[in-house]
């Protein structure tokens, strides 16, 4: 990601990866060092824009909003040039993509052009996701990066464990892309959720864990026909490991508004990082949902559009927000609750951006229409278990994994609370049934899990948590 030049003779050390985690963990002044230099050069490059590849496109393109999206969300440092301000951008649109449908172009570091790639065929052309080793067998593979899966993998990894961690979309889940978590041990200024998670990314890859990002699991295998498990991936590879912790967590739900695919991507958003509050900056913007990650992200947009419309289903918040959250809405003068209303339907022409939304009262059943170009949805989220369909991990009504003595007993001893009922595999985090759904909680059972691996895999000591 970055060029060196030597001002005078030098001397260069070539270091093999795997070298230089074993010498971050045996050094810790020297670690340390390193650690610090690589993070604080990425976030310099972020901030600099420079490094990385490059985007071309109008700013305000679905395909460039969904690419930096992606990066940002995996902390890859890139550079975006927008034909209508940068001449040699626009030369290049018209002689590599002169229609619309291949926007944006993207340039990798070692000089490909990608037209209007996804986010899988540029995480390759970047190098972000290798081939998995034939013979390799994992002690254990995380199925998902959000806090839970992410706690797993440091404390199995630096319990000596060999971990692989997939997930589809980016490390730190949901509460990845949290503007500011307040309440979280240890942050009294609080600490926005995807420094948080990069942080124990970075730990991760510091222990050996290997991530594949992003990496689709389309099946589990619990057959264990050589003795072990086997993940399906969507590049029809498939990962082996002797036990598995589903810690998929949970996919944002979709819900039953007129026209809501239309606009998605073109002024309808499930998340609110900085790239959409660019776009929103002094307009007026709704938000729907009334939970912690809806009032944490009306907050931080609050700082940047003109008003926030929070529209909730219910008549209050007090139910599902935790109370400082409360206070500072309640403090800021530009965010206004709409309570006992739902909206029932979006407006705007043909292949543009959202132009109106339309929401109705509960009590009343009003119809009202405001013009807005940005809606917020946080409306809660469903499980992400699909993948584990047919392997007899037993799952609630509701579609998360049952877990401990609900689901099995075992004679002689007692069951983890946190086994599924095919043994081997562990559920943590927000997929978990009975889960509390905090990021607090699920870096605790990321945690707890990893007592529990190595009683199943047997010879080791219980690690020191």
């Amino acid at each position: 990601m970055a060029d060196a030049i030597a001002l005078g003779p030098v001397e260069a050390l070539i270091i093999a990866p795997d070298r230089l985690r074993a010498l971050l963990v045996a050094e810790a002044d020297m670690g340390e060092r390193i650690m610090r230099a690589l993070i604080l050069r990425r976030v310099s490059l972020i901030r600099g824009g420079a490094g990385g590849p490059v985007l071309i496109g109008p700013s305000n393109s679905r395909g460039v909003i969904r690419l930096q999206g992606f990066l940002t969300r995996n902390g890859h440092p890139h550079h975006l040039l927008d034909p209508a301000s940068d001449h040699d951008a626009n030369e290049l649109i018209a002689r590599y993509s002169p229609s619309p449908t291949d926007w944006p172009l993207v340039v990798t570091a070692d000089g490909t052009v990608l037209r209007n790639p996804g986010e899988s065929e540029l995480a390759r052309a970047m190098g972000m996701i290798r081939a998995i080793a034939k013979d390799k067998v994992y002690d254990v593979a995380v199925v998902g990066s959000g806090p839970a899966g992410l706690s797993t993998a440091v404390y199995a990894a630096s319990e000596g464990l060999s971990v692989a961690v997939c997930d589809a979309r980016a490390f730190g889940g949901q509460a990845g892309a949290s503007a500011r978590i307040e309440n979280y041990l240890g942050f009294p200024t609080g600490i926005s959720g995807l420094a948080l998670t990069a942080r124990a990314f970075n730990q991760a890859q510091k222990f050996g864990a290997d991530v594949m990002i992003p990496m689709t699991v389309k099946s589990l295998d619990c057959s264990r026909a050589d003795g072990v498990f086997g993940l399906k991936l969507e590049d029809e590879e498939v990962l082996r490991a002797r036990s598995i912790v589903v810690a998929s967590g949970a996919r944002y739900r979709r819900p039953e508004i007129e026209n809501l695919a239309d606009f998605e991507g073109r002024g309808v958003w499930y998340w609110a990082s900085p790239i959409e509050a660019r776009l929103c900056a002094d307009q007026e913007v709704a938000l729907v949902g009334g939970g912690n990650s809806a009032g944490q992200a009306a907050v931080f947009l609050s700082g940047h559009a003109r008003k926030v419309h929070m529209v909730i289903r219910g008549g209050g918040l007090g139910a599902s927000m935790s109370r400082y959250l409360i206070e500072r809405i309640e403090a800021a003068s530009n965010i206004e609750l709409v309570f006992n209303t739902e909206v029932i339907a979006l407006e705007g022409a043909e292949d543009t951006p959202l132009e109106r939304v339309r929401w109705r009262s509960r009590l009343s059943g009003e119809d009202s229409t405001a013009e807005i170009r940005n809606l917020f949805l946080f409306v809660g989220a469903d499980p992400a278990t699909g993948w584990l369909e047919g392997c007899g991990v037993m799952v609630d009504r509701g579609g998360f994994v049952v877990t401990g003595a609900q689901c099995r007993k075992s004679e002689g001893q007692p069951v983890s609370a946190l086994e599924t009922s095919v043994p081997g595999v562990f559920a943590v985090g927000d997929v978990r049934s009975g889960s509390v759904k905090r990021v607090g909680a699920s870096i605790g059972e990321g945690a707890q899990v990893v007592a529990a691996l190595h009683d199943f895999l047997g010879g080791a000591a219980k690690p020191a948590l």
